[in-house]
């Protein structure tokens, strides 16, 4: 199944709604689909002029790496030199803090999201909420 656009906004919204829910504000949610494309991004008012990057770079890795962001951090932390190879290769697109998380279709990577503006733990919350609302699946 492919990652559709109503899909995505949903995802969004959701993960917004989360983020009002949590009191983390401003929160930027930008959704990939499973070849890398942005499909849907907001960023709250006064979110800062990166968030949209980081957002994009947590979702962008995730595909990437096929993991979630959270999995990968854990397993970069004592291999830094691999860390550094994977920022070249991805012309630091990738963004290994969690906050990106899987879409899932069973075993098939349908896209992912990147939530950036709370914690790490919050923006990954506010991912899967809003993966969860679209009534989609998700690995962390």
């Amino acid at each position: 199944m492919k990652l559709s656009l109503e899909k995505a906004s949903l995802i969004v919204d959701q993960a917004l709604a989360k983020a009002r829910e949590l009191k983390i504000r401003p929160l930027c949610v930008a959704v990939l689909d499973d070849g890398g494309n942005l499909k849907a991004l907001k960023r709250d008012d006064g979110a800062s002029i990166l968030r949209p990057q980081v957002a994009i770079g947590k979702a962008w890795g995730a595909i990437g790496m096929g993991e979630s962001t959270r999995s990968l951090a854990d397993r970069l932390k004592d291999r830094p030199a691999f860390l550094g190879a994977l920022s070249d290769m991805s012309g630091g697109k990738v963004d290994p803090v969690p906050g990106g998380v899987l879409i899932m279709d069973g075993d098939a990577i349908m896209g992912a999201v990147g939530a950036s503006g709370g914690t790490s733990d919050e923006d990954e919350a506010c991912a899967v909420a809003g993966i969860q609302a679209a009534g989609l699946s998700y690995k962390i």
